[in-house]
C-alpha cells in the first residue's frame, strides 16, 4: 500500500456528518512519520461519532478545559485530549462553529511495529493498539498534535480498501450514560484488533 503524504485525506473530508465520517474511516490507514523518518502505519478498525447538536453525551465537554472551543474548530483538525489519564485521538468534523468529532478507538498495525513496541512493551501483539489510548501511545502521538491539521507531514490518514456494509458491525458507543442508545460505534466485524469495550446499551436478546 502506498502510504505517501500525497495520498493524505484533506481536512475537507471531515466537514460532514461525523457519524458518516466515522463509518467511512473504517479501513483507512493512520500514518505517523517519526523525526528520524521511520514510518508507522495502522489500519482503522473501530470508530465512534460524536455530534453535539443532537448528541446528549456532549454535556461532558463543558467539564473538559478547552474542549468546547476545540470541537467547534475547523474540520479536519486533531483533537487530542486526556480522559481518566488516557490519551484519546479525535478528528474534528462539520463546519467551524459546530461541535462534532470522531473518536478513533482501535487500529491494526501494518508497518513499524518494532517502533510501536518502544512505547508499548506488550506480550500479546493484539494489545499494541486494540484500544483508543493504546493506539495513541503506539503511534508516538502526543499533545503537540492538538489542533494540528489531519494532513500534516508527521501525521495523516490515507484511504484504505473500502469496507462493505456487510463487513461492518454497528453498536452503541462505549462508556456513556447520556446518548447511550445511539448506534454510532462502527467496527470491522470479526477483526481481532477491535477493542474489548462494551457498548453502553446492548440490544434486547443479546
Amino acid at each position: 500500500m502506498h502510504l505517501g503524504h500525497d495520498r493524505a485525506l484533506p481536512p475537507a473530508s471531515f466537514a460532514g456528518d461525523p457519524v458518516r465520517v466515522a463509518r467511512d474511516l473504517l479501513g483507512a490507514v493512520l500514518v505517523r512519520v517519526l523525526a528520524d523518518g521511520d514510518v508507522l502505519a495502522a489500519r482503522i478498525v473501530e470508530t465512534e461519532g460524536y455530534d453535539c447538536p443532537r448528541d446528549p453525551s456532549c454535556h461532558v465537554i463543558a467539564r473538559l478545559p478547552g474542549a468546547a472551543a476545540m470541537m467547534a474548530g475547523p474540520p479536519g483538525r486533531v483533537y487530542y485530549h486526556v480522559a481518566y489519564d488516557q490519551p484519546l485521538l479525535n478528528v474534528i468534523c462539520r463546519p467551524e462553529g459546530v461541535q462534532a468529532s470522531i473518536l478513533i478507538r482501535a487500529a491494526e498495525p501494518l508497518q513499524g511495529e518494532a517502533r510501536m513496541r518502544e512505547r508499548r512493551s506488550v506480550k500479546r501483539r493484539v494489545e499494541l493498539s486494540n484500544g483508543p489510548a493504546k493506539l495513541v501511545t503506539a503511534l508516538h502521538l502526543g499533545p503537540e498534535f492538538r489542533g494540528a491539521p489531519i494532513d500534516g507531514p508527521a501525521f495523516y490518514i490515507v484511504p484504505g480498501d473500502p469496507v462493505p456494509d456487510d463487513g461492518v458491525t454497528t453498536t452503541a458507543r462505549v462508556g456513556l450514560k447520556r446518548g447511550a442508545e445511539l448506534p454510532w460505534r462502527f467496527l470491522i466485524t470479526g477483526n481481532p484488533w477491535v477493542s474489548a469495550g462494551k457498548p453502553s446499551v446492548t440490544p434486547a436478546g443479546e
